[in-house]
């Protein structure tokens, strides 16, 4: 099936590089294409939603989905990840216990209905999360075939105690670089800092995602729309002096 990435509700951001935004949340997905690659950013709320997520990015590529990088460990994100069976997963390291461990398990499930999942749906994905196999502490840089490299940067602990981005460079002439940011930063509503935030990081994490994406590149928020850079240096900005870290 031959579908292009607007006929599916995705935003195309660059040569092989696109992301959609999910109903409910607002959750953000992303895409990067590769020679008979494909690498799924985030995996979608449910594991009904991971399936069609994985559907729809087979369709735009015309392969399966051989990658999996996911950005931090909430159920928005993270609960459709067993629906990319024979994917290589990757995540920021120490998210294995979150969503290996039984109690992290049975929070994360009480969250996603407590934010209105159907609790059967949230108790199914809940019992078939899968931790990453590759464990990213610092930087990995993943050759997805065809001269595409992507870079996993872990640059938490800030929004999580777990947080990664994903950084994807033009592939053609004058492209400029994709950040897939998770929610280090968001842009339809505030920043949200729940028990697990580490405040006092976080305009830090900023600093090094603007340091790796660079002036040019198109930020892309876990919920919103694309922001450009000056825009995350006013949410840094403001996470700063919302939580009284000196800069």
């Amino acid at each position: 099936m031959t579908v292009t990435w607007e006929e599916l509700g995705w935003e195309r951001l660059a040569d092989g590089v696109g992301r959609c935004r999910l109903p409910g949340w607002d959750c953000t997905v992303g895409l990067v294409v590769g020679d008979g690659t494909a690498l799924v950013v985030d995996a979608g709320s449910s594991l009904a939603e991971g399936a069609r997520l994985r559907t729809q990015a087979q369709w735009l590529t015309g392969h399966r989905v051989t990658h999996l990088a996911l950005t931090h460990p909430h159920f928005d994100h993270v609960f459709g990840a067993a629906a990319f069976a024979g994917a290589e997963v990757y995540g920021p390291v120490g998210v294995e216990t979150v969503l290996q461990g039984r109690r992290a398990r049975e929070e994360l499930r009480g969250d996603a209905v407590r934010h209105g999942l159907d609790a059967a749906a949230a108790e199914e994905a809940a019992d078939a999360l899968v931790a990453p196999r590759h464990p990213v502490s610092g930087e990995w840089t993943l050759d997805l075939g065809g001269g595409r490299q992507v870079l996993l940067a872990n640059v938490g602990p800030a929004h999580t105690a777990h947080d990664l981005a994903v950084l994807v460079p033009g592939r053609l002439p004058g492209e400029p670089e994709v950040v897939f940011c998770g929610d280090l930063v968001e842009e339809s509503g505030e920043p949200q800092a729940g028990p697990d935030a580490v405040p006092s990081h976080w305009p830090a994490a900023l600093d090094r995602l603007l340091g790796l994406g660079g002036e040019d590149a198109l930020y892309v928020p876990g919920h919103g729309a694309v922001v450009d850079a000056e825009f995350v240096r006013r949410q840094r900005d403001g996470l700063a002096a919302r939580f009284g870290v000196s800069r």
